[in-house]
């Protein structure tokens, strides 16, 4: 209007004879002209735009259950967070008092084993339980897969993974609460949003935002302040997942072992969840709050424990990443059928009113409360509220499809794995407070089991395990599954698959590394409890090992005859025992490694014959010897306190655990069989079998019983 009236202004200066009127009629239709111009661009311009049509379609799982089934749904959000500790410590703590001033109906699961961890979640009671019975790699980061496994075993109506430090306002609640109506199974996701600027903070009861000064601010005004600020992180790792406990699982197949928090996780999660077409899959980014507070200086991944931050000082790689990128190309559809999550039906909210876009068909999906299943097609009509219904969905649909999510890095030739820590560096930062590491060497062919005795120990909380890999492919999967693994360049090459049980070759072999690594660790300052895999660890014997002093070699007996004495000719079991790195044990140890290069046997019987003499001649009573060039003493360990595989007929009973328990074993030796496979059988059937070979993952308590949170 304007423009048109200084263009009549202009015209009548240059044209001073003509009268007034006429030159108010011309401005008149110069108006008219300007204005009809206007439409006619805009109208060019909005064939442009996505068309947008609303159709109400008859699908039954748009519309809620009946009234009467309407109850508020319990929701657990389960996280795993650093430990609280710092300005990310604070950061956590106020997104946590965020999720549970929402509702009196949520309740939070905390995945983690740090000090700081259990001493935040005690400040709100049964509200927030700390879990961690889950699998952690050896830097305590969480695993992927166990954690949905936990999320997926919860009584509680919604399951929600959520970023520790993500902050949620009321308009979460609402949203879970609308679509938990929904009669059909679903699986929403919501991206994250970060703020470099947020001076709030929560009241003491944790439902109420205030400002600096103290003063609180309205949920309305808050969310228009970071509408300014924050800045969409759609790609991200941080989004939020959530989905109903009903019926169908979230996906066909197998989630591999990938690390929490370390790329391509999430994207391979959902990617899965959409292709197997079991539930309904949408993006609900736009009708969710959910944002992080970043600082500026502050612009890195949090150390997920004291040991990880450790390591982290000595060296920075990305060998957790390329683990994360090998197993998103070996598993799933994510390498070969990618969807992009602007693909996905959006839930949008348009005048107070939940309705589902669909970005390729532009239809509106709108399940109706007030119950109408009537069926209408076709273009709206443009009544004030249709025209506003419109403007605000053209909205939505123009930025989701400028949101596309892609994994951009291929590995078209996989790098093989490599962890950046040798047998040097792990060995100070594993150790207990004794300077104690427990050894164990395998090869690929006893994978599984090597696997049940890590989750065995993994659930007796000991930490202080370390596994020499015999080959390449039990390096790549102890890394995958998170072990503490070195490499040893001596060791021996071609191991048979099936052809390395006791009395082989391979096994002599193979066993003749085991006491050359123990002797190498002895040298570098640590002790070593020595286990074979084929050991079953009931509870934790370490304690009470170390009650042996030094210059005590301590052994399991190999002895299966009650009556007669366990320190008998060859019958010290070198697949258990534990060694100081002392003098005299060092001294012993050298000539035990120089006995058995030179024996066609395997390592066992250089150990009896050279710390016991020929014939056991440095026998002492019925459960020692002293060997007198060194001045060690070998103690053969209590049967009934370590049984060895043909004691008492302990594999024959009925119920193997129960014998052991009730005779107070520590350690049960799945010895004396012979071959691999009669070996693994005997072990799985007798249910003392901690690992899932199929999902690969430890089994839990709460995989056994559906838990309450």
């Amino acid at each position: 209007m304007l423009s048109s009236i200084i263009s009549t202004m202009n015209f009548s200066l240059f044209f001073p004879s003509l009268s007034f009127n006429k030159a108010l009629k011309l401005g008149v239709w110069s108006i008219w002209l300007s204005g009809f111009t206007l439409i006619c661009c805009s109208f060019y311009a909005t064939q442009f735009l996505p068309t947008v049509k609303v159709e109400f379609r008859k699908s039954s799982f748009l519309y809620p259950r009946n009234s009467a089934d309407k109850n508020d749904p319990s929701i657990t959000l389960f996280s795993a967070p650093s430990p609280f500790n710092g300005s990310v410590g604070k950061r956590q703590g106020l997104a946590v008092r965020s999720w549970l001033g929402l509702s009196p109906n949520i309740n939070v699961v905390l995945f983690g084993n740090d000090p700081s961890i259990q001493s935040f979640a005690s400040a709100f009671g049964s509200r927030v339980y700390v879990e961690s019975d889950i699998d952690f790699s050896f830097l305590n980061v969480p695993f992927f897969h166990s954690m949905v496994a936990r999320a997926e075993a919860s009584s509680s109506d919604i399951s929600v993974l959520i970023h520790p430090e993500t902050i949620l306002l009321q308009d979460f609640l609402s949203t879970v609460n609308h679509v938990y109506e929904l009669d059909h199974d679903w699986f929403l996701i919501a991206s994250s949003k970060r703020s470099y600027f947020f001076p709030f903070s929560l009241d003491n009861v944790g439902r109420q935002w205030l400002r600096e000064d103290g003063i609180p601010i309205s949920l309305q005004k808050l969310q228009e302040v970071l509408a300014q600020t924050w800045q969409w992180d759609y790609c991200g790792g941080r989004m939020l997942m959530a989905w109903n406990n009903k019926d169908l699982p979230l996906h066909m197949g197998v989630l591999p072992p990938f690390l929490y928090g370390k790329g391509v996780d999430n994207r391979w999660f959902v990617n899965e969840i959409y292709h197997s077409n079991y539930r309904f899959v949408f993006d609900a980014s736009w009708t969710i709050s959910n944002f992080h507070v970043q600082n500026s200086d502050d612009d890195h991944e949090p150390i997920q424990s004291n040991r990880a931050s450790t390591f982290a000082d000595h060296t920075k790689t990305n060998w957790e990443y390329n683990g994360n990128l090998q197993l998103a190309e070996l598993y799933g559809l994510l390498s070969s059928n990618q969807t992009n999550f602007s693909d996905f039906a959006k839930l949008v909210k348009c005048d107070g009113k939940f309705m589902f876009t669909n970005k390729d068909q532009n239809i509106v999906y709108s399940p109706k409360h007030q119950g109408s299943n009537s069926l209408w097609k076709g273009q709206v009509e443009q009544s004030r509220m249709q025209k506003k219904l419109i403007a605000c969905l053209t909205g939505f649909s123009i930025f989701a499809r400028i949101m596309n999510c892609s994994v951009e890095s291929k590995m078209s030739d996989p790098v093989p794995l490599h962890l950046p820590y040798g047998l040097e560096m792990l060995l100070p930062n594993l150790a207990d407070e004794n300077k104690s590491v427990v050894l164990a060497v395998a090869g690929y062919s006893y994978k599984d089991m090597l696997m049940n005795w890590v989750c065995r120990l993994r659930h007796l909380m000991i930490n202080n395990l370390l596994v020499c890999a015999l080959d390449d492919e039990t390096y790549e999967f102890s890394i995958q599954q998170g072990i503490p693994v070195f490499r040893d360049s001596l060791a021996p090459r071609n191991i048979s698959f099936n052809d390395c049980h006791f009395g082989t070759k391979c096994f002599q072999k193979v066993t003749k590394t085991k006491s050359r690594l123990v002797l190498q660790i002895l040298k570098l300052g640590y002790n070593v409890i020595l286990s074979d895999v084929d050991v079953y660890w009931f509870k934790n014997p370490i304690p009470l090992l170390q009650t042996f002093g030094p210059a005590v070699f301590v052994a399991q007996s190999d002895e299966y005859n009650v009556s007669v004495p366990i320190n008998l000719p060859r019958r010290l079991n070198s697949g258990f025992y534990f060694v100081r790195s002392d003098d005299p044990t060092i001294a012993a140890m050298e000539k035990v490694v120089m006995h058995a290069m030179t024996s066609d046997l395997s390592e066992q019987p250089s150990f009896y014959d050279t710390l016991c003499g020929l014939d056991g001649v440095n026998r002492v009573g019925d459960d020692r010897c002293w060997e007198p060039t060194t001045n060690l003493t070998v103690q053969f360990l209590d049967r009934n306190l370590f049984p060895n595989g043909a004691y008492q007929g302990l594999w024959e009973e009925r119920n193997v655990r129960a014998a052991c328990v009730e005779k107070g074993c520590y350690v049960l030796h799945n010895n004396w069989i012979s071959g691999r496979t009669k070996k693994l059988e005997r072990q799985v059937h007798s249910g003392l079998w901690d690992y899932d070979i199929s999902s690969r993952m430890c089994l839990h308590s709460w995989q056994r019983r559906k838990v309450l949170k």
